[in-house]
């Protein structure tokens, strides 16, 4: 291999977890989350201790929101059963797709943990660690079993004689486990990462001052001579002597990775929020600094002690002029492009078209070049996507500028990359990741025919035939939107069309595009899970080497379905009867139920917007756009906290405009009646009068769990009949959407795609915030039962009240069905104007509805997957056919 280069002769590493992560030199540097490790987080140590897994989830689902790639799980604690903790934990995880969408490393020092996670972890994950330090035949014993379970293999610096502790011992180490993994035990070479360990630097010690100099040239020689292997390692080790100043720490971060990765290093533990932008660092910090990391200077650790001890962590400030203005015309298009600037984009886009042959050229020339610079910046991870969002406004006003000199002209059409369809499928009406990956496209030089909403089957596949598109895009984000997809797939198989398919939308994954919507097409399916890869898939279909594409595409598929059908599931699960026997007990006699103030429906016709301010969770709303991190710690995150201020600063300021100007409608309806439950999950809503009006139909968990474990169903929180106590239930539908559709048309059509956007984001967080506004109302005055309650917001969002508000299509319901009940219960349509589409989804989209549960014992909970009798004893109670409740509940069966 003495040609190797790594950067040109490569083989992926491909991990998945529900998604898969494929990594090739273009990648960009692989974080792994470790705060769900207990040697990393103390936090998580105490609650699996406490064993409230529950809560240690949600440490997991925040290490994704913040952007880890990978999760690093370990339970390596004297006092804890790491074993059990392992699969319990690893189990629970795979039950929570936003979670088990990364692959898992399974992190520990003992290999029978080890191997209890390989063998109940989801899709292929890296196990951390083996080495050599036990000897040759148990690290091949042990890589023998990695490779069995199918996973890629962290390989620690270690042998028998100890750590590897400088360049010539790493270098020892990796060259020697890296023959007998590809030679011994034929490990894919493609599945090792070398862990060539990162120690502290600046330590006082002499022998330490090399520690990060060592890291960087053995990383470089691993890459460069052992063929496609990764390199990783946890990084904040290297700052460990300046613990207590975050402001060197974080410089120090930002130069190991800085120089390790322009060595090859290409993924590793690292906090985002301790990072330093490599080009923001101070020049005589970042000279000090570079002196310690790369060892340049015998007294480089005084020198930093001594900054170090002057100089705390200081806010940084940024000023804007017009310097830019007085580079050339290019320069200020491209620039204003790449800002979203749009005050001058219509005089330098005069300048250019007096300087151009023909008005069409200034978009192929100057307007293209500059969008291909913002396409190249949004592709390696140095723009984000309200950034984007804006250089498509920017772009649209300059395209509006020259239409009319475009048409005078009467002159050949624009030629575009490709014309693509774009379509939120029939019974859907949500559209804003369909519009982002449609801007996203747009900023590249794809032309967009956008069909909108709840578009059937045959308009799709007309329109494309008409339009002659190059490609059809489906989006989707309720449960039976799946099945629509499936079936336009079968449809344009029927007709013999080759339009290539790509899915997305909430609700879609790899897994059901290879598994339900591929086979019943012959051409392209493919799944794009977020907008920044849509550029990457489109480019590939309509690309010289699409038809390479497709074929690996399907073979991919294929290999995935077959995994897939194939897999051994191990879970059990008892009968319903059981299942009953063993429900979740409430003491009847003794409980508490609380007469509400306030019985039968009310409604809500225009509710005071700024009510409701106060109650928005502003986390899902960076997460729309794609900036992951929990509010409002991200406005001050390293990496995306500027971008993160600015779009919520653009926010607050439309948010006072719909305020202020009564630019939105909100408007809800809501009741609380006399119900009990009955033993076959039923809940009975009666009227006033006792007689029975309306029927909850709910489903109980089936999968077996441990002794003396209850199986929840939600009917366990309302008084059974035979109680002889008379309960309570609510029920309820907000929207806060009314005006949110014309108003983001009025944008559209002035080509502001940001703000057209920012309208329908706008109005999800009110219809959320509404929802909970109100359920504050019920709790506390309408119903009553807790009158006393005092929460902060944080808290309302922590679900730290008395009660629970479940919905249909949630985990606790996932029948979606069931939203007809409540819709007739309350008469919605009539009262407020929200329908439901044939598919359950709500419109006007920015809408919630569902139950309100009083019981202090009330609580969230997973149904879960369910036995075909459940379903089979649930159709018959719904009195519906049994395969016509196997399509609405499919995500939920067992078999």
């Amino acid at each position: 291999m003495a040609e190797y280069n790594y950067r040109t002769d490569f083989r992926p590493m491909k991990l998945s977890g529900l998604e898969p992560l494929i990594i090739t030199p273009e990648s960009n540097f692989i974080n792994v989350g470790e705060r769900t490790n207990v040697a990393g987080s103390k936090k998580f140590l105490r609650l699996i201790k406490e064993e409230n897994f529950a809560e240690a989830l949600e440490i997991a689902r925040h290490q994704v929101e913040n952007g880890a790639q990978i999760l690093d799980v370990n339970f390596d604690d004297g006092m804890l059963d790491g074993q059990y903790c392992m699969v319990k934990f690893l189990n629970l995880v795979a039950a929570e797709p936003d979670i088990a969408r990364i692959p898992i490393m399974i992190d520990s020092s003992k290999w029978e943990i080890i191997e209890a996670g390989l063998k109940v972890v989801q899709g292929k994950a890296v196990v951390n660690s083996i080495s050599l330090k036990g000897g040759e035949a148990e690290f091949i014993r042990q890589a023998k079993l990695v490779k069995r379970y199918g996973a890629a293999l962290i390989v620690m610096a270690f042998d028998e004689i100890g750590q590897a502790d400088n360049l010539e011992r790493r270098i020892e180490i990796a060259k020697k486990s890296y023959e007998i993994l590809t030679e011994k035990v034929n490990f894919p070479p493609q599945d090792i990462i070398f862990d060539l360990n990162i120690f502290p630097v600046a330590t006082g010690m002499e022998e330490h001052r090399r520690n990060a100099l060592d890291f960087i040239e053995a990383t470089k020689w691993v890459r460069e001579n052992l063929p496609y292997v990764s390199v990783s390692g946890g990084v904040s080790n290297v700052s460990f002597s300046f613990r207590g100043n975050d402001r060197v720490r974080e410089a120090m971060h930002s130069v190991f990775l800085f120089h390790a990765i322009k060595a090859g290093m290409n993924m590793g533990i690292v906090n985002p929020a301790m990072l330093e932008v490599y080009d923001e660092i101070p020049p005589d910090l970042l000279a000090l600094v570079e002196d310690v990391i790369l060892d340049r200077r015998a007294d480089a650790t005084e020198r930093l002690l001594d900054y170090s001890e002057k100089n705390k962590s200081a806010k940084k400030t940024t000023t804007e002029d017009l310097q830019w203005r007085r580079e050339n015309l290019q320069e200020r298009i491209t620039y204003a492009l790449v800002k979203g600037i749009d005050k001058f984009i219509e005089e330098d886009v005069e300048e250019a078209r007096q300087n151009s042959a023909r008005p069409l050229e200034v978009i192929e020339n100057q307007l293209m070049t500059g969008m291909s610079v913002v396409g190249d910046l949004f592709g390696s991870g140095k723009m984000f996507l309200p950034q984007v969002v804006k250089s498509a406004r920017v772009m649209k006003k300059a395209v509006a500028y020259l239409q009319p000199f475009i048409e005078a002209e009467k002159s050949a059409d624009e030629k575009s990359n490709g014309k693509i369809l774009m379509a939120t499928v029939k019974g859907d009406v949500h559209d804003i990741g369909k519009n982002i990956v449609s801007v996203v496209l747009g900023c590249n030089n794809y032309e967009i025919v956008d069909l909108g909403v709840m578009v059937p089957a045959e308009k799709i596949l007309e329109t494309a035939v008409r339009e002659k598109v190059d490609i059809i895009g489906l989006s989707g984000l309720i449960t039976p939107s799946l099945d629509e997809m499936v079936f336009v797939a079968s449809e344009l198989e029927r007709q013999n069309l080759n339009f290539p398919l790509m899915i997305g939308g909430a609700t879609t994954s790899k897994a059901h595009t290879a598994v339900k919507i591929d086979p019943s097409y012959k051409n392209a399916v493919v799944h794009v899970a977020d907008a920044s890869r849509s550029v990457g898939v489109v480019t590939a279909l309509l690309g010289e080497n699409s038809g390479q594409f497709v074929a690996e595409l399907k073979k991919e598929y294929a290999e995935f379905r077959e995994n897939f059908l194939n897999r051994q599931v191990e879970k059990k699960y008892v009968s319903i009867e059981k299942a009953r026997e063993n429900k979740f007990q409430i003491d009847w006699e003794n409980a508490e139920i609380s007469e509400p103030k306030q019985l039968g429906v009310q409604t809500i016709e225009n509710q005071n917007l700024g009510d409701l301010v106060e109650f928005i969770d502003w986390t899902p709303f960076f997460r729309s756009w794609q900036l992951f991190g929990k509010f409002p710690q991200i406005l001050e995150d390293e990496i995306v906290g500027e971008e993160a201020t600015k779009l919520f600063a653009d926010a607050q300021k439309m948010l006072g405009e719909i305020i202020s100007q009564k630019l939105l409608t909100a408007k809800a309806v809501y009741g609380i009646f006399p119900a009990n439950s009955n033993d076959r999950d039923d809940i009975l809503v009666r009227d006033l009068g006792g007689n029975t009006q309306t029927i909850f139909r709910t489903l109980r968990q089936q999968a077996e769990r441990s002794e003396g474990k209850s199986y929840l169903a939600l009917s366990d929180f309302i008084a059974p009949e035979s109680s002889g106590r008379q309960d309570y239930i609510g029920a309820f539908c907000v929207c806060a959407g009314f005006g949110a559709e014309e108003l983001a048309k009025k944008f559209e059509q002035e080509n502001d795609d940001y703000n057209a956007i920012m309208v329908k984001a706008l109005a999800d967080r009110l219809a959320e915030a509404f929802a909970e506004f109100l359920h504050r109302e019920i709790r506390t005055k309408i119903w009553a039962y807790s009158e006393n309650e005092n929460l902060e917001n944080e808290d309302l969002i922590s679900e730290k009240y008395k009660g629970i508000r479940p919905a249909p299509g949630y985990p606790a319901c996932p029948d979606h069905l069931e939203k007809l009940s409540i819709f007739s219960l309350l008469n919605v349509e009539e009262k407020i104007g929200v329908h439901l589409t044939e598919s359950m989804a709500m419109y006007p989209t920015a809408a919630v509805s569902g139950y309100y549960f009083g019981n202090p014992e009330a609580k969230y909970f997973g149904v879960g997957r369910i036995g075909r009798d459940q379903l089979e004893d649930y159709a018959q109670r719904k009195n519906m056919d049994a395969e016509l409740a196997a399509k609405w509940l499919a995500p939920n069966l067992a078999d």
